[in-house]
Order: structure tokens, then sequence, then C-alpha cells
């Protein structure tokens, strides 16, 4: 079996398990047919044109987020995300924002910088009521960390039903749940259905001093209805996402009130290339047993 990965790390990892070339889509393929496919983390999708002629089994992405692939991958190629690589360090990082912001830990860093020591009441996580778009992976995984901390988190997903974690409201119940809600956590991914999903009418409709985080994709806000509302006071932002990527400088956003931003790091923990080994071989041994891999999208 024959598989191409972009660094020579995960090149080690899995030489002796199969045949591997390091391949990075932006040189010639190294072989005309490849069972595995591994594009580099967080590359273009122009890259993919590079599979056109070559005899793909398989591409498997690092990532989870897959907009804009399906567009440039080759007929006939089967793809992959890479659900069950981010979605707990994606959690993470959707725990830490909300935290910080609910704690107001951006003041207190500035105020250790000036050598201020001021104090005061903040908001925290308990009895949160918290709205969560998508109960897949990610969504779960949001749920799972909310719950030790005694917040009251809901999924949304498009119908309504029970798994379980309990109860997954539906899309239609969206507008009671927002009036209601101090945070709203989008882990959703980008498609046509859930582009601008969170616009200007999605934002009136969140109380006043409410959250709004995104761990999900940056395009499923529409950022000119938030900059409005964090100009205006009236919510606040945490997002480790942002349209456009890298945020520009000069953008609004940067010094908007009420916002804190991380730089789409999510799934970057140094733990990553062992689970993406881990799913690599989980790939490799599916092909081998003539079985259908895991996570397809196509």
């Amino acid at each position: 079996m024959r598989v191409t990965v972009p660094t020579e790390e995960l090149r080690s990892r899995l030489a002796g398990a199969v045949e591997v070339a390091i391949w990075d889509l932006a040189s010639p393929a190294p072989w005309p047919a490849i069972d595995i496919v591994v594009p580099p983390y967080m590359g273009s999708v122009s890259l993919l044109g590079a599979l056109a002629g070559v005899d793909v089994r398989l591409v498997q992405s690092q990532s989870i987020g897959y907009d804009g692939v399906l567009e440039r991958l080759p007929p006939g190629v089967a793809f992959a995300n890479g659900a069950s690589v981010h979605e707990g360090p994606a959690a993470e990082i959707g725990m830490a924002l909300l935290l910080a912001a609910q704690r107001d830990l951006p003041r207190f860093v500035r105020q250790q910088d000036a050598e201020i020591w001021r104090g005061g009441f903040t908001r925290g996580l308990f009895g949160l009521r918290v709205v969560i778009l998508g109960a897949g992976g990610l969504g779960g995984a949001m749920f799972d960390r909310l719950l030790p901390f005694g917040a009251r988190p809901v999924r949304v997903a498009r119908s309504r039903r029970v798994d379980e974690r309990g109860a997954v409201a539906a899309l239609s119940e969206l507008p009671g749940l927002l009036s209601t809600a101090e945070a709203v956590v989008i882990c959703l991914p980008l498609d046509d259905a859930t582009r601008g999903l969170v616009d200007a009418g999605f934002l009136a409709a969140m109380p006043d001093g409410a959250i709004l985080v995104n761990i999900g994709r940056g395009a499923i806000v529409d950022t000119d209805a938030l900059v409005a509302e964090l100009v205006a006071g009236r919510l606040r932002a945490a997002l480790d996402v942002t349209d456009a990527e890298p945020l520009p400088a000069r953008h609004p956003l940067w010094s908007a009130p009420g916002i804190l931003i991380s730089p789409h790091v999510g799934g970057q923990v140094t733990t990553m290339p062992d689970a993406v080994e881990a799913l690599v071989r989980r790939q490799i041994a599916a092909l081998a047993a003539g079985a259908d891999p895991v996570n397809l999208i196509r």
C-alpha cells in the first residue's frame, strides 16, 4: 500500500507499515497510483488540483472542516475529514475563550502589564444558559466540557432527536432558545446551509450582554452584523475563527469592544500528530481489509 504525507514526522511514524513518501501537493506526485493522500494541514484547497491524473483511492484530511474541498476534488476521489483529531482540542479552546471572557481575564492581563491591582465581580459559568449550534463531535465535546462547570447547555441541530448525551433541539426551536441564551457556541461546519446563519436577525434575538463564541468557521457569522452589535456594546464575542483569515490589519474586529480573538489555533496542540497517525493507520487497515474508510464525506 502506498501513502503520501506532507511532513517527515508523519512519514517516519508510518514507515514500515506501508510504503510512504512525502508529498506536499505542490510538486509532481511520487507515484501514478496512491492509496491514501494526506494533504498539508491548513493547506489551500487549490492544492487538490495536483490530484488530477493521479489514481487516488482516498484523500485523508487532517482537518474537520471541508469547505471548498468537494468543488476542487477530482471526480471519483473519496474524501474523509479529520473527525476524531480536533474535537477535544477545539472544545478546549472554546472553553478557554468562554472562561477568559466570562472571568474578564483580558482585563487582568492588561492590568498586570500596567502593574495595577483591581478586582471586581465577574460572570462565571455556573448556571450559564448556553446554546451550542451543532450536535456532532465538536458540539458533543463542548457539551461534555461545560457540564462539570455547572453550565446549562443545550445542543441544536437540523432536527430534534435524542442521543447518548440527551435531547437535541431542532433548528426550528432556535428563536425561543436564543431569547434566554447567555452564551451561544458555534460548532458547525461551513456549507451552503450554515454560511451567514448567524446574521443580524440571529444576533438581535440574543439578550443584552450575551456572548457569541465561534469555534466552527468564520463565515458562519455575518461579520458586519457582529461588529455592529459589539460597537453598540450590546453583545460580546470570543472567536477562534474569523471571516477573513488571517484577519487583516485594521479590521474593525481587532478593536471592537467586548471581543477576544485567538488565531484559529483550536486544533493546534502538540498531541495532534499522535491523533493524525492513529486516524491514518485506521484508514490503512480499513482499505487493506476491503472495508469502507471512516469519516467519509464523499
